[in-house]
């Protein structure tokens, strides 16, 4: 049965060291996020994930979820574990004091779904729904709304779902049929079908709180029409207490590749009554709140399963003999040498452990800016914080979400036949993985989104601060010798994704194509850099440290490795991608659409 363990050191050396979120101490949220008590929530946090979490994960995989007269059960031992994260508090960690919650900084949250996730992916996503219904309703909804469904959110009491993808239409949601019909009370009665909907019924919880975007009678045909209402599974009374069933209920479960734990439902309205969160025909304002922070959590799981995957393959690796290493035995008194002598299986586990502590890090100091765009006072700071979020979302979506199903899938070839094997667990993060580069839009669409809106917005502003960043840091890099080896490659690939960018703003006005047929490379040109900066920082930090000594020396040099691989081995994919984009649309488009 496969395994997890947290990694804690990383997590601190990120918090404490690389993002010194000590210096924000003055800032609401950050003031109790003490250094003493940072720690403490992250073992607490590892304790539930790795004791609690972890060992239903196989389970949840081989029972999945069950329906039976449109009630559904989830696997057994997740009803029990969704009390201990809730009599935890879990919850509640980052979510506002008004309304029950701890008010800490989502810095730190992004850690602890990171641990929830590769613990147990599906189970994770049951609170993770929750927390973005949350952040829609706090956003967007009327003080009303806030004061009746809040508290039990926050608590976890109650969850929540977010419900968009119907029958006919997935990512052009100007194609929504589901209707709302006003009832002269505040109230609308919804009527249609979603799928896909994740979370949508279970038994985990005694109240599910949907939010629907639908379309009012009389509006407007495509986006410009759309609505966003809550609408709970029971009605609420004025004294909190639950009422009525409500007119929605599970039509089917899908049967899916993965996650089988989390039940994805068909979801069916029938007069159901609902409340209209924000303005008429504002809906997908509101619900993008929702999805960005979705699109972050979906970018974490491709994180969080690449990361489970190489524990195990790792450990598989010091495990399993097999031949003898090129250069001689190194385990004579065996009949063979475990296989993580072997450079090729090195090159697997190195590429999935530089991208996982890159990965980490870039996530972190995503959240961090995300941080400081609501809390901070500097409006500059502000500004650039809401820049690198627009920017950066996604590319984190897209390209973690790509290499963690990559890694997943070289994880699994370290076990060779082993790893085909269901008893062995690998199967399942592959499978589970794979949703994430699917759902909260597919990738293609992230690639489209960062090449076709957020560089041009505000005249390229985010891009041009992205690119100033890396330009301070090797600033700070010059005149290291013993950093050499981060500095230039950093350097030449900035150069790449300048090119990269230059080229579509030269060529894609003129030919749409060319945005289309580059994005993809162009995202995962841009993710290659990004966590390359990470990685320049965290080499820095750690040259540094590494020349004290002391107990955690081996946990720098280790890092100063991992840094000099990622940046001769895995960096220099930039060229291929930035030769793939100059190329243009041109052969990709020639063949008529009966070729193929």
């Amino acid at each position: 049965m496969p395994t997890y363990k947290a990694p804690l050191q990383d997590y601190r050396f990120i918090l404490h060291e690389l993002l010194e979120i000590g210096q924000y101490s003055a800032l609401p949220g950050f003031a109790d996020a003490q250094e003493d008590v940072v720690n403490a929530i992250l073992e607490e946090a590892a304790k539930l994930s790795e004791e609690v979490l972890q060992p239903l994960n196989q389970i949840g995989d081989e029972e999945g979820c069950t329906l039976e007269n449109g009630e559904v059960r989830t696997p057994k031992g997740f009803k029990e574990a969704y009390q201990t994260l809730v009599e935890g508090g879990w919850p509640a960690l980052t979510a506002d004091p008004n309304y029950g919650g701890q008010g800490l900084p989502n810095t730190l949250a992004v850690m602890f779904n990171e641990m929830v996730s590769s613990a147990n992916m599906a189970f994770g996503m049951y609170p993770g729904l929750s927390h973005g219904a949350y952040s829609a309703l706090i956003n967007h909804g009327a003080d009303e709304l806030k004061d009746r469904y809040l508290p039990k959110l926050v608590t976890g009491e109650w969850t929540g779902t977010m419900n968009l993808t119907e029958p006919h239409c997935g990512t052009d949601l100007g194609l929504l049929r589901s209707k709302a019909v006003p009832q002269g009370d505040g109230s609308y009665k919804i009527s249609g079908q979603k799928i896909f909907i994740s979370a949508g019924e279970h038994d985990l919880a005694e109240n599910i709180i949907h939010l629907v975007l639908a379309r009012i009678e009389g509006a407007p045909e495509g986006v410009g029409g759309i609505s966003l209402f809550v609408v709970p599974k029971f009605l609420v009374n004025d004294d909190g207490s639950l009422g009525a069933r409500n007119g929605v209920r599970c039509g089917s479960l899908e049967k899916k590749m993965g996650i089988h734990g989390n039940a994805t439902c068909v979801l069916n309205y029938d007069d159901a009554v609902g409340w209209l969160v924000g303005a008429e025909n504002k809906g997908l304002r509101a619900m993008f709140t929702m999805m960005n922070e979705a699109r972050l959590g979906v970018a974490l799981q491709g994180l969080s399963q690449s990361e489970a995957a190489y524990q195990n393959a790792a450990d598989y690796a010091r495990e399993r003999l097999q031949g003898r290493a090129l250069t001689g035995p190194k385990e004579e008194t065996k009949p063979a040498d475990p296989i993580i002598v072997h450079p090729d299986v090195r090159r697997m586990l190195m590429n999935a452990r530089a991208f996982n502590e890159g990965a980490r890090a870039l996530l972190a100091w995503t959240a961090l800016q995300g941080d400081l765009t609501h809390l901070s006072s500097d409006e500059k700071q502000r500004e650039f914080g809401e820049d690198m979020m627009s920017l950066l979302t996604p590319v984190l979506k897209g390209y973690f979400t790509d290499k963690g199903f990559a890694n997943a899938v070289d994880a699994q070839q370290v076990y060779g036949g082993h790893g085909y094997i269901d008893e062995w667990g690998m199967g399942q993060f592959v499978r589970d993985a794979r949703i994430a580069m699917i759902y909260e839009g597919a990738n293609g669409i992230q690639a489209l989104d960062l090449v076709g809106r957020k560089l041009a917005q505000n005249g390229g502003r985010a891009v041009f601060a992205f690119f100033k960043l890396i330009d301070e840091e090797l600033a700070a890099l010059e005149g290291q010798g013993d950093l050499a080896f981060a500095a230039a490659p950093l350097k030449e690939a900035k150069a790449q994704l300048e090119e990269a960018t230059t080229w579509f703003m030269e060529n894609a006005l003129k030919n749409f194509d060319h945005a289309g047929a580059g994005s993809s490379d162009y995202m995962h040109l841009f993710g290659l850099t990004a966590i390359a900066l990470m990685w320049a920082k965290m080499a820095r930090i750690s040259a540094a440290k590494a020349k004290t000594g002391g107990a955690e020396a081996e946990f720098y040099k280790n890092k100063l490795i991992t840094a000099r691989y990622y940046m001769e081995r895995v960096l220099p994919e930039t060229g291929a991608h930035l030769a793939r984009i100059k190329t243009g649309a041109d052969s990709m488009m020639a063949l008529a659409a009966d070729a193929f």
